[in-house]
This record gives C-alpha cells, structure tokens and sequence, in this order.
C-alpha cells in the first residue's frame, strides 16, 4: 500500500475500555501520520465489521487491527484465528494489544498467526509511547499489503 498518499491509515480498533479506546486515539491524533480509526467494542462487532456484516455493511477494509484479548462475546484470540484463516482477511496485520502477559497468550496469538503482541503499558505516559512506537513500525517503516 502506498502511504506516500493523503489517504489515511485505516485502523481497527477492537478494544472493550473507553478509557483504552480514548488513548488510543489520542496517540494516534499526536502522530505524523493521517488515520481513521473505526472502534468495535467486542468480538462479534469486530467481526462482523471485517466481514461487512449487518450496521457495517458498508465498512472499509481496515489496514491494521489493534485487537485486545479480553473482550466480549469472542474473545481476541476467537477474532484472530478468524482472520487469519480467511483468504480475504489474513494479510491485514493483527498486533495483539492487550494487558495479558501470560506467556500463554504470547503463545497462543504467535500459533494463530498475530503479526505482533505489545502488552498494555499501565501508566498512561507509557501507553502513549507503545502506540506511537507502533505507528512508526507499522506505519512508517514497514510495508503494508493492498
């Protein structure tokens, strides 16, 4: 994908905590790059955003999904898997954003194809940091699939 365009990076956001969610996009409003974040708020809306399911019918397709492991309905591991056994899906990249940091659910996202897994810094300063250290990975060095 070519981010040399005015078009913004189009993230998803599947995080349950408003407070996360808010952060999030603060982070991300501080960065040099121009995004669009669309938030789903548990498993099921994620997914049926991804899909084009229902009130997303006409959902764009994300660039990037930030996805939390401890969500409603199906959780972050349930979403992963799917999107990565999708033919349409799997090449959008999946960082696990989470406060896990069980080396089981560093193991289980890795099986399931997660392209990255940052564990939730507590203090907000340092969350900050996670995120813009994110966007200058994901969306500045490295190369996105069309």
């Amino acid at each position: 994908m070519n981010r040399n365009t005015m078009e913004p990076v189009h993230i998803l956001l599947v995080e349950d905590n408003e407070g996360d969610v808010i952060l999030t996009q603060e982070a991300f409003e501080e960065s040099k790059i121009k995004t669009q974040i669309s938030v789903a708020k548990n498993g099921a809306e994620a997914l049926d955003f991804l899909f084009q399911r229902g009130e997303f019918s006409a959902a764009a397709r994300p660039d990037l999904i930030l996805l939390d492991i401890n969500i409603p309905v199906y959780n972050g591991h349930e979403v992963l898997r799917t999107i990565k056994s999708d033919e349409s899906l799997k090449k959008i990249p999946v960082i696990m954003l989470t406060t896990s940091s069980h080396q089981k659910d560093i193991n289980q996202a890795y099986e399931h194809h997660a392209n990255s897994y940052v564990t939730k810094p507590i203090e907000m300063e340092d969350f900050l940091k996670a995120i813009l250290k994110i966007e200058e990975f994901w969306l500045q060095l490295s190369k996105l699939a069309d």
